[in-house]
């Protein structure tokens, strides 16, 4: 029985895709996407969408919100398309380590994003009376994002407790945080998540790079669980087997 309610931030991408498979184990799922002026902005919402419809969940416990003001800001290689977006160094003696020339935090990086995110989700939560928020930052794999580690949650918790009413007691969940994505990939089969439905490129819509960090994070895990990743690439097939 999943008596009760949580709020998943659902982007359509891998991660959020396993944790919504996750916290419906436990709760009825109410789903959170942003559209924020990102590359793959149609994609990614077609795949919250088509995530949304897999696991039965209705419209009103569906919210799509508009976060254009992050693009608008700019500062990320995700929302300005003056920035390029950073490619995988790879050669054909070892393409299967492949990795990108990342020092420090990479262009990628959304400036406070998942802050933005959260504070909207806590604020729904506490209207529709979800005790949970959950989301899918992964600190280990994650490519130097700040607001990706276990100590961000911590400190983030702490602000949801002294800023809501203390009768909501709602708690930000990160049950991937300190997992590999392989072992990501694992869990998410294990719970029969639809990692097909889901979409993780940063740059294109039809088909997947292959290059971008994202891409190739994906690739290399599911290579590395043994399975097949099950949507359409453009490049680095070879990282799939």
């Amino acid at each position: 029985m999943r008596e009760n309610l949580a709020v998943v931030l659902l982007s359509g991408g891998m991660d959020s895709c396993v944790t919504a498979a996750i916290a419906r184990e436990f709760y009825e799922l109410a789903l959170l996407h942003a559209n924020y002026r990102q590359r793959t902005e149609s994609r990614e919402l077609k795949a919250f969408n088509d995530i949304a419809t897999y696991y039965g969940v209705p419209k009103e416990r569906r919210l799509i919100i508009d976060m254009g003001y992050l693009g608008a800001l700019g500062g990320s290689s995700l929302t300005d398309k003056n920035i390029e977006v950073p490619q995988t160094v790879h050669s054909e003696a070892s393409e299967r380590q492949a990795e990108l020339p990342v020092r420090g935090i990479p262009s990628t990086y959304v400036p406070f994003r998942n802050t933005h995110l959260l504070m909207t989700a806590v604020s729904w939560a506490e209207v529709i009376g979800a005790e949970k928020v959950f989301i899918g930052a992964v600190e280990e794999d994650s490519p130097g994002y700040p607001d990706c580690r276990v100590l961000y949650y911590k400190v983030f918790n702490k602000l949801v407790e002294v800023g809501t009413k203390p009768q909501t007691r709602i708690t930000v969940e990160t049950p991937l945080i300190q997992l590999k994505k392989w072992e990501i990939v694992k869990r998410g089969i294990s719970l029969g998540a639809p990692f097909h439905l889901s979409w993780s490129c940063y740059q294109r819509e039809d088909k997947a790079c292959g290059l971008c960090h994202s891409c190739v994070q994906r690739l290399k895990a599911f290579s590395e669980a043994g399975y097949k990743d099950p949507i359409p690439y453009e490049e680095l097939k070879s990282l799939r087997a």
